[in-house]
């Protein structure tokens, strides 16, 4: 079984594009956003991949995640319950740890949220200039206005 425990932040400055070693461009939909199980699609430049996460304990949740062939993840996009979620993700180093930087379009411009996953629940980090408040549960369904 596969974890993912990481901690997701609001991000108040753009200082974090000074330091991104990397940005990508990310297409995702989700063809279920119930708590106990979410189904997500997302193509990131020329590749596509299909997750499937349970319900978050805190900061850990169950999360399997599949290549999947390109026009495949295109097709299924077109299942998935609106919006389709597009951003640019920006990778930064941070005190021996890969920060993701989600930089929002469309429907959810404005929001810019980081997040970090670690090896325990119990890692200490430090936070980056560019980190505000921390947030929990599925931040990218949250409107811009956060």
């Amino acid at each position: 079984m596969a974890l993912e425990i990481e901690r997701k932040f609001i991000v108040n400055d753009d200082s974090f594009r000074q330091i991104a070693y990397k940005s990508i461009s990310i297409r995702q939909g989700y063809l279920s956003r119930i708590p106990e199980r979410t189904i997500r699609v997302r193509t990131i430049d020329d590749k596509g991949f299909l997750t499937i996460k349970g319900k978050n304990i805190g900061i850990v949740r169950n999360e399997f995640e599949y290549e999947i062939p390109l026009a495949d993840a295109l097709e299924i996009l077109t299942m998935c319950v609106p919006p389709i979620l597009e951003k640019t993700r920006y990778l930064i180093k941070y005190d021996n740890l890969t920060w993701e930087v989600d930089e929002f379009h469309g429907a959810r411009q404005g929001l810019i949220m980081a997040e970090v996953e670690l090896s325990t629940k119990d890692t200490e980090i430090t936070l980056p200039p560019f980190i505000g408040k921390e947030v929990t549960g599925n931040p990218e369904y949250y409107n811009s206005n956060l």
